[in-house]
């Protein structure tokens, strides 16, 4: 895959078409020396289990990956925590309210919207909700719905970092 700085053909700052290679991670320009860094975006997934032990799974209404099993969250906005992320997001998703949202760990992740790669830094949570009964898909979610621990298979999932997630939160338990 094309590095993503690439797709970078002008300097931010003053709009040069100078705007060259300085390493690996950043371009630089070379009219009024700005240089930009590519970092990942914030992004956030909730675990949540109800009183059955099942994990609340979503089904994707958009692509990327239209159509596999996902879990909620999504990207972090300007000025938010991650806890404040996967808050919103499920909230936004679901329809639940998140009482408590505990960091478990976080996986690099490539998400391709609208063509073009975004390189995401994907922090995982155990999310506890006070009513897990009252939930409905919306958003960008077609559907949402518990399943055993049992029966979750992490390759029904379409995402990169979601199957890997997956993965870690069963064997960690």
């Amino acid at each position: 895959m094309e590095h993503p700085l690439s797709q970078f053909k002008y300097c931010p700052k003053c709009g040069s078409a100078h705007f060259e290679e300085h390493n690996e991670k950043s371009k630089q320009c070379a009219d009024c020396g700005f240089v930009y860094y590519f970092n990942p975006s914030s992004a956030t997934v909730a675990f949540i289990l109800n009183e059955r032990n099942e994990l609340l799974v979503c089904r994707r209404a958009k692509e990327p990956a239209k159509g596999t099993l996902d879990l909620p969250g999504g990207f972090v906005d300007m000025h938010e925590s991650g806890e404040e992320g996967v808050i919103r997001e499920v909230k936004e998703e679901t329809g639940l309210e998140v009482e408590r949202a505990e960091y478990l760990f976080s996986l690099p992740n490539i998400y391709v919207y609208s063509g073009f790669p975004v390189h995401t830094l994907d922090m995982f949570f155990r999310c506890q909700v006070e009513d897990t009964r009252h939930f409905k898909a919306m958003d960008d979610v077609a559907d949402s719905f518990f399943l055993p621990l049992e029966q979750i298979n992490p390759e029904d999932f379409g995402l990169g970092s979601i199957k890997k997630g997956l993965k870690r939160f069963l064997e960690e338990g």
